[in-house]
């Protein structure tokens, strides 16, 4: 998963905004695939802008029509033949946001502050970063040559250490996740589709004043709203990988159980507590381990009956095991 960066996204905003109000939630629909809804043209344009995978994909969209790109054109003072077809307008428009110059990333300046992590993110962050990086292919080669090492002990070739798994996953996964927010000012790690199973599944529960749950199916829509948690709401999440924050299990049929708990924040504010449970599989062809399942609940601080709650998983080991059957 690509995205837009940052030129485009205000481009895109800016086109988009010419749009009729029913042309444009009909294309959020369409672009988050009908897993979003969306009650406003502002909902609408967020929804769009986070989950198109590039800005010549959004534009070829058959709602954004050509004389919509055309008149952003000439807002921008960039003449265009009234014969010109929709790629050439298209293209046109890209290349603007190209000669802009502008990185994807945004440029801060001197006077901006930067968001600082708390200790233990900063602490996962720099010991996985001393381990090593996650290739692009999938889930970090660390574990997986471990594994392969222990594959040939003959102590351990009926069993899993799942638990050193788990561990090593959560801190790679998320170094991962967090990079993608730019408030941190860290360097965007290979976020996308290629870590997941094409079928994986998604399910989100928040409570805050209220109970929200969204649920989303495949590998696209998983990586987009879990790279939306961190890129677009500016979350921060900083998991206990320690004995009562962190439980793994292993199933009959392969596949591993990971449950994390941890605190989540936003611009240096404590908002609340996470539970992540990823469900994982390794790839016979490949050999790399990749996320099947992913079930996320946060619990805001205005929904906590007890400010003293510690982020902790409560499932035992037997419930972990039977929990994607």
């Amino acid at each position: 998963m690509v995205g837009l960066n940052s030129r485009e996204k205000a481009g895109c905003r800016q086109l988009l905004g010419e749009m009729e109000t029913p042309d444009l939630m009909s294309l959020a629909e369409t672009v988050t695939n009908r897993m979003i809804q969306v009650y406003s043209r502002g909902e609408a344009l967020d929804a769009i802008l986070t989950y198109s995978e590039t800005a010549a994909d959004l534009l070829r969209r058959k709602k954004v029509y050509r004389d919509v790109i055309f008149k952003y054109l000439a807002s921008k003072k960039i003449t265009m033949a009234p014969s010109s077809d929709k790629n050439q307008l298209i293209q046109r428009a890209l290349e603007f946001w190209t000669e802009s110059g502008v990185s994807s990333a945004p440029k801060r300046n001197n006077g901006d502050k930067q968001i600082s992590m708390p200790s233990q993110v900063r602490s996962i962050t720099m010991t996985w970063s001393q381990i090593q990086h996650c290739p692009a292919e999938g889930v970090a080669e660390t574990f997986q040559s471990r594994e392969k090492e222990k594959s040939n002990d003959p102590s351990h070739r009926s069993s899993l250490d799942c638990y050193a798994l788990g561990e090593h996953f959560c801190r790679w996964f998320y170094e991962l996740l967090n990079s993608q927010n730019p408030t941190l000012g860290l360097a965007n790690g290979e976020w996308g589709l290629q870590h997941f199973w094409e079928n994986a599944m998604f399910k989100f529960a928040y409570r805050t004043i209220g109970d929200y749950t969204e649920e989303h199916c495949g590998a696209l829509m998983t990586s987009l709203r879990l790279l939306a948690l961190t890129r677009e709401e500016r979350l921060l999440f900083n998991p206990n990988i320690a004995s009562e924050g962190l439980k793994c299990a292993t199933c009959p049929y392969g596949l591993v159980v990971v449950a994390v708990a941890g605190t989540i924040h936003k611009d240096n504010q404590y908002l609340g507590l996470f539970e992540h449970i990823f469900g994982l599989i390794r790839c016979p062809a490949t050999d790399k381990w990749k996320i099947k399942n992913v079930n996320l609940n946060i619990l805001g601080q205005s929904a906590m009956c007890s400010s003293a709650l510690r982020p902790s998983i409560q499932y035992k080991i037997s419930d972990l095991e039977k929990f994607y059957n």
